[in-house]
């Protein structure tokens, strides 16, 4: 029982809470219910960079649909559509903490899914680009929220990192957008997104049986509940949630400003900008692999985008190797090591590791650019590019993952345009 202040007036509530072993407490679900929900999770955000990189093969159509011969413009696509994921999350991250995560994701997919479709029927250059950045826009909610999703029903922090990690395979998405459009381009390439759209469609049975994952929310639907049930008895119940300041006010200087906030913190600031530069470099790969494939090595549109995939295959091993090395450091804490007590190092091992091989991928690069007789084997040594990418992420919330994000993107959108 408390005395606060509701529409003006004192009074004595009653707050809804979880017990220990709460069925309806997303922590509580049974293994088989948790892994449905990572399944929906990664397919949600799988769908989202995919779309990233989706016309990364189609721009001599585009070119020629559009009469487009600039080749900065040509990268537009993909720029205009990671501008949208700028943009996206300081909206939605605040508000799946204030109305769920459920009601945000089928708000935010449905969006991303009209917008897939009106890209594949627009009619001008212009409409295309206006069109990728709402499907970027959109399609950044699941980047950002999927990883609080993960947490709400994990309370176990290694569990949760673990689960966190597997956000890691959806980098797997940029890469197979390339091989879609590079091989359905010269039918149309309009079909490319088709192809999004078709892989949308079969994902929304996934998406319409996404449970409410996100406590406070649940605790308002019990209160709510509650009070309907018993509207005699039942009026002092609340749920924690409703008890909070939700004006506009409070919404825009602490809700919405929370992730600025986070840029004050030198250690969310200097991993921000260190992945920053390797999401830019990732997206260059998008507009020089082409020029390299194709214009040295004579590769059609579809074969210069399976040239991806070992940069994919390194997303899954740096996923694996996240997953490994948080049961190692568990151990460590359990023989009372040392290192792991300090929490700003726990995790450079990991980027100790990857910051040598990223370097020497883009040596290797180099020596592609340069017509090496031993290409082939120099290309699948870009699949350790990606354990620098995702190692980082299995500490992260949802408010610090904001910054890093906006940061990243901006560096992919530039990088982009630079490498045409």
């Amino acid at each position: 029982m408390a005395t606060v202040q509701i529409n003006g007036d004192m009074e004595d509530v009653r707050l809804v809470a979880f017990s220990d072993q709460d069925p309806e407490r997303a922590a509580n679900w049974s293994t088989s219910r948790k892994i449905l929900v990572l399944i929906i999770g990664l397919a949600l955000a799988s769908n989202s960079t995919l779309g990233s990189s989706l016309p990364s093969g189609s721009s001599h159509y585009l070119s020629k649909e559009f009469n487009v011969l600039s080749a900065e413009q040509l990268a537009l696509p993909n720029s205009v559509y990671l501008i949208g994921y700028v943009f996206g999350p300081p909206l939605f991250s605040p508000l799946s903490e204030m109305h769920g995560r459920r009601i945000v994701m089928l708000l935010t997919f449905f969006g991303f899914t009209v917008f897939t479709l009106a890209c594949a029927l627009a009619p001008t250059w212009s409409a295309l680009l206006i069109f990728r950045f709402l499907s970027g826009a959109f399609a950044s909610a699941p980047i950002t929220v999927v990883g609080g999703i993960f947490a709400d029903i994990y309370d176990d922090p290694v569990r949760r990192g673990q689960a966190i990690a597997l956000i890691g395979l959806t980098s797997l998405g940029p890469i197979i957008g390339p091989i879609i459009s590079g091989f359905v381009s010269p039918v149309s390439w309009r079909w490319t997104f088709w192809v999004g759209l078709i892989i949308a469609g079969a994902t929304w049975p996934l998406v319409l049986v996404l449970p409410e994952t996100y406590p406070p929310v649940i605790l308002l639907r019990r209160a709510k509940q509650m009070r309907a049930a018993s509207p005699d008895h039942a009026q002092n119940i609340y749920a924690p949630i409703e008890l909070e300041d939700n004006g506009w006010k409070h919404t825009v200087t602490v809700k919405l400003a929370r992730p600025v906030v986070m840029f004050k913190e030198p250690i969310v600031i200097c991993t921000c900008m260190y992945l920053a530069l390797q999401f830019g470099i990732f997206y260059l790969f998008f507009q020089v692999y082409p020029i390299v494939f194709q214009g040295i090595y004579k590769f059609n549109d579809g074969l210069a985008g399976v040239a991806l995939i070992p940069v994919g295959v390194g997303g899954v091993i740096a996923c694996g190797i996240a997953i490994w090395y948080d049961i190692f450091l568990e151990q460590a804490k359990q023989r009372n090591a040392s290192w792991p007590k300090s929490e700003e190092y726990r995790r450079l091992p990991l980027a100790c590791l990857s910051g040598p091989l990223n370097v020497s991928s883009l040596f290797w690069l180099v020596f592609l650019g340069l017509d090496c007789p031993i290409r082939y084997p120099l290309d699948c040594s870009h699949a350790c590019r990606g354990s620098v990418r995702h190692g980082p992420r299995i500490s992260f919330h949802i408010h610090a993952e904001l910054p890093r994000r906006r940061i990243r993107h901006l560096c992919g959108i530039g990088f982009g345009i630079v490498g045409v």
